[in-house]
């Protein structure tokens, strides 16, 4: 099965752009809806890559962008809803149900087989949060349309790697902090590389054998998340006082004030999402699964001395030396 057009939708962000990347290097023809084209300059400069202005939430508008293409991702995830309410707010329902259900319907419309979607590890119907709930919600879409298309789905545990908006988050408070209070430091990840995460999405794209299944991507080790933070102080060269608030009162109070800003680096749902262990028992792996260590690529951002060290590498590199 040879594809040559895949749409990528949701592939502005983090995972989107590694995805996007890899696909190019196989002469991939991809494109990328986004709200704004101008803030997407690092994949406008991928070649084989193209980034289209339009709304993906409109069915019809959607229609348009499947038309043409061999093959749809969808990537579209949001971790925070101000619209709080049972069994999920309404920002969520867009992102993670209504939008696979929409997607599902352009496929359909314009006889186009093959989707690979994006969950979350722990989703369910019947989890605490209102992320998982509706992640879960999605993936029984996704699976009612099993019958007539082609569909893989992944769900993976927290996702690292340069320019990831979780150990980048930790570290930009421990060097802003001298005391981090942390709510739900015994809650259980096995943080997963970025690039393992691309390269099993590309990979799936052609592979008969994934063609109604669902994988869960993992990184080789498990973490608590005060494991992490400690780790990533060790890094950054910041020996801060970690405050384990625990998953009580203080730490929803810390959740419910962070969750005032613009950019919430947590959520009372967030919380919510930990009371679920974010790991596997390795028996719905990817075919071949190989995970990357964290320790083998985080020192590579998060550490200055190894940041220096890059930047010199790609120097040399550039001169020839």
């Amino acid at each position: 099965m040879e594809l040559e057009n895949v749409l990528l939708i949701g592939g502005s962000g983090f995972v989107g752009g590694w995805i996007a990347s890899c696909l190019s290097e196989r002469g991939v023809r991809v494109t990328i809806p986004t709200r704004r084209r101008e803030n997407t300059k690092k994949l406008i400069m991928l070649p084989t890559v193209s980034m289209v202005e339009a709304n993906i939430h409109d069915p019809q508008v959607l229609a348009q962008l499947v038309q043409g293409h061999d093959a749809v991702i969808n990537l579209v995830g949001v971790l925070h809803d101000t619209d709080s309410r049972l069994p999920y707010g309404r920002g969520f329902q867009a992102a993670h149900v209504d939008l696979p259900k929409k997607i599902i319907a352009a496929m359909r419309e314009n006889g186009v087989r093959r989707l690979v979607h994006m969950s979350a590890l722990r989703a369910g119907i019947n989890a605490p949060s209102e992320y998982l709930r509706s992640k879960g919600d999605g993936e029984a879409a996704v699976r009612s349309a099993m019958n007539e298309l082609d569909v893989t789905m992944f769900r993976p545990s927290v996702i690292f790697g340069p320019d990831d908006a979780f150990l980048n988050m930790f570290a930009k408070l421990l060097r802003l902090f001298p005391v981090l209070p942390l709510g739900g430091g015994s809650a259980r990840f096995q943080p997963v590389y970025v690039g393992d995460v691309a390269r099993a999405f590309a990979d799936s794209l052609t592979n008969g054998a994934t063609f109604g299944q669902t994988y869960e991507l993992c990184g080789p080790k498990v973490y608590t998340l005060r494991e992490m933070v400690d780790y990533t102080a060790h890094l950054v060269g910041k020996q801060r006082r970690v405050i384990d608030l625990g998953t009580g009162g203080w730490a929803y109070l810390q959740a419910g004030l962070m969750w005032l800003l613009p950019n919430p680096p947590l959520s009372p749902d967030n919380l919510r999402s930990m009371e679920l262990d974010s790991v596997t028992d390795g028996s719905h792996d990817y075919p071949g699964w190989q995970p990357t260590p964290l320790e083998a690529v985080a020192p590579g951002y998060l550490s200055p001395d190894e940041m220096i060290q890059l930047r010199l590498d790609r120097y040399r590199y550039r001169a020839g030396r």
